[in-house]
Parts: C-alpha cells; structure tokens; sequence
C-alpha cells in the first residue's frame, strides 16, 4: 500500500502530540481533496451545462442538495477508514454474504467504467477543441498523461496529493474566472438555489444526471481507503482529533466542489438559456462561448475541462484499484487496470456515439449503481460493533437515511419515465 513520507508522519504525529502549528496541520489534508476531483469531472460538466441552458437557475437546489448529501458520505466513508483501518469495500467482503459481495463488485465495476468514459471523454474533448485535435487522438494524450501521474503514487501519497491539489486548483481559478467573465442574473440565482422545482420529465432526467456526476460510487469507496491507516493513531484521543481534521478538510473541499458546479450552471444559464437555450453539448457550448463571452473564457473553459478529465481519471484509476482489491484480494498492475477501465471510452468514440450524450448517460449510470456504497456505507457506520464509541448517532443516521432515500427515489422515477410510466407530479 502506498504511503505517506517520515518527514509528513513526523508533523501528524507531533499535531496529535499537541505540538504542531497550522503548518503542520496540512500534514491531514488531502484525502478530500483528492475524493473531491470526483465532484468537478467531465460528466459534471455535461449535465450542468444543460441544466443552466435549458431550465435557466431553476436547477440550482439539485446541485446544492447533491453537495450537501456528498459532503455527509464522504464524511462517513472517512470515519469508517480512520476508525475501523479497513475501507468500504474490504468490510464488505468481511462481512456480507458472499454472493451480495459479488453483486456489489459488479455493480461497482459498471460504475467505474462509466466513470472513466465520463473522465475520458472530457479530458479527449477538451484537448480536441483546444488543439484542433482528432478525438481519439486527445483520448491517447489523455491516457499517457494520466499513467504518467499515476506513476507518482510509487513515490507515496503526498506526490500524488500535490498534483492532484494543483488540477483542482486550476479547476477552481477557471470557474471563478468565468463567473467575473458572465453576466450572472444574482437574485436569479439565489432563488434557485433555495427554492426547488422540477418543471417537467427531462428536468428530472438531468437533476438525477447531476446527483450521478456529484455524489459519486468510487469516491465514496476511495475515501475509506485514503483515510484507513494515514495516521499512526495510538488512542481514541487521537482518533478524535484525526476524525475532526478530517471533518474539517471534507467540507473545505467539497465546499469549493459545490461552488465550482454551482458556478457551471450559472455560466451556462447566464450565456445560453435566452436564446441559446438548446445548448446541451460541450463542444456547442465552446463554440457559443467565442461570440458570446468572448475567446478568453472559451479558452479557460476547455483548461478546466482538461485539468478536470486528467484528474478525476487518475483518481478514478485509484479506486477501481482499490473496490477490486477490496471486494476480491486481487491486485492488478495499474497499467493493466487502466487499460481495462478505459476500453469503452475507446469503443463508444469508435462506434460515433454524440460524446456529450455519452457522458450524460454515464451519469444516469453511476446514479443507478450509486445507492450500492451508500446503503453499505450506512449500514457499516451504525454498527457498534465496527465503529465502537465512533459510531454514527441517531442524526447521521437521519441525515444520511433521508439523502439515500432521495436518491433511491429520483433513481426510481428516472426507471418508471424510461419504461414509459407515467409520474402523475411532474408537468410534459
């Protein structure tokens, strides 16, 4: 297993000997950030620039809610890899029934390759625009500049931590830099947020498409295995205080995921939804970008979307190795592992599949096979016999019960709307 340097276990071990400054502090931070990527990748883009272009800001509360929901799991995911030194998906071998364990492990490994054909696709995409590239030819690019990041993680976790802070970093500059760029309608925006609607059937596919591209299945098993023997934890003092550090840097980090996809929206609703409302491709997006924004922020939106499909690929790499590790005790070179994650991203660009309709179904995919780590999630957190003194109150589990629900409720309309049911609430 990777693992971090002596001079980074020296500062944890001298902040939870209460010796350390804020500077050392840092020494916690970067399992979040690194799970965050998954919260800002390509599918994220898709689907929030239709939701602003075709509904405006009304779409606003899904992506805020989604952000909340994931700040809550992840949360979790980090208590159960701090508290009990095990990630999500090796407890699940230890202690489901065996062919649960199985289903579990297909499921995830669907979810991880729509994962990488979202990461894909958006980092191909970008490049493509960009550089007047062949889209095959920005998905090769895409796939060596990943495994050359992916070649750090030998050097220990902090290398990969470092890159990985620098693409969010990027990310983050970008969308704040287009948010000063658009001319963002700021009531508008706010009533978005706190007030929630649904206008009609494909308002709904697109808020289930957004829950899929926020709230994320292998982010929420990386996050346990990140957090599962970090720190050299010797009592439940220092347990304690590792489990609010890494409270802290959850919501600090998903915090700025959050605002980084709530400022897609609005860039997307402020350019497109009057009079360029049918707007629902990246690549239409870039090209209305130029005449209506200006080239400066059609060049600082394909950047963002580069760094976001470099990083959420690298990072979906490390936790397909990891549920596969987990689910079989099997360990797989990581080229290897690349390679089979990212052979259907090669087959849909073969086949001429719409690249952006690709990447909102993946979405729809991943929101499918999400309620898997989330119900096992909660359930491993409210047993005392795993989590001891650490496990989740009678709130968490409110909290946490009632955003499973939500998404196993829109999952469930998104069905009965693709078999031709009618949902008697929602209007066309």
């Amino acid at each position: 297993m990777t693992t971090l340097s002596d001079r980074t276990q020296a500062s944890m071990s001298a902040v939870l000997a209460g010796q350390g400054d804020w500077k050392r502090r840092l020494a916690f931070a970067g399992p979040a950030i690194i799970a965050s990527v998954a919260y800002m990748d390509p599918g994220n883009y898709a689907t929030n620039i239709q939701a602003g272009a075709g509904y405006g800001y009304t779409l606003l509360w899904v992506v805020l809610l989604a952000n909340l929901i994931a700040m809550l799991f992840q949360a979790l995911s980090a208590r159960l890899g701090i508290v009990t030194g095990k990630n999500l998906a090796e407890l699940s071998r230890d202690n489901l029934p065996r062919p649960l364990v199985w289903v579990m492990w297909a499921i995830s490994e669907v979810a991880a390759m729509a994962t990488d054909l979202a990461e894909f696709l958006g980092g191909a995409i970008g490049l493509s625009l960009l550089f007047g590239l062949p889209l095959m030819v920005g998905m090769a690019i895409t796939a060596v500049v990943t495994y050359a990041i992916l070649i750090f993680e030998r050097q220990g976790f902090r290398p990969m931590e470092l890159i990985i802070g620098a693409l969010v970093l990027v990310i983050g500059l970008s969308y704040l830099a287009e948010v000063v760029i658009a001319p963002v309608e700021w009531g508008s925006a706010a009533r978005g947020l706190m007030t929630p609607a649904l206008p009609d059937g494909t308002a709904l596919m697109i808020a289930v498409g957004i829950i899929g591209a926020t709230v994320m299945p292998h982010a929420i098993y990386l996050h346990s295995g990140l957090t599962q023997s970090r720190a050299r934890i010797t009592t439940e003092g220092e347990r304690r205080k590792v489990l609010r550090f890494s409270n802290i840097e959850v919501v600090v980090a998903l915090a700025v995921a959050g605002m980084v996809n709530i400022a897609m929206v609005m860039m997307a609703a402020s350019a497109f939804y009057r009079g360029h409302a049918d707007v629902a491709e990246i690549e239409t997006a870039y090209h209305t970008l130029t005449p209506l924004l200006g080239a400066a922020a059609a060049a600082i939106f394909l950047t963002s979307l580069i760094a976001s499909g470099i990083s959420s690929s690298v990072v979906g790499t490390m936790a397909g190795q990891m549920i596969m590790q987990g689910f079989l005790r099997v360990r797989v070179p990581i080229w290897l592992r690349r390679l089979v994650t990212m052979l259907p991203a090669f087959a849909v660009v073969a086949m001429g599949v719409n690249a952006t309709e690709a990447l909102v179904l993946s979405q729809v995919v991943l929101s499918i096979a999400l309620p898997v780590p989330m119900l096992a999630l909660l359930y491993f957190v409210s047993r005392r016999d795993i989590m001891g003194a650490f496990v989740a109150g009678p709130l968490v589990r409110v909290l946490a019960g009632g955003g499973a629900i939500v998404v196993l409720g829109l999952n469930f309309i998104l069905l009965a709307l693709a078999f031709g049911f009618p949902v008697p609430f929602l209007r066309g």
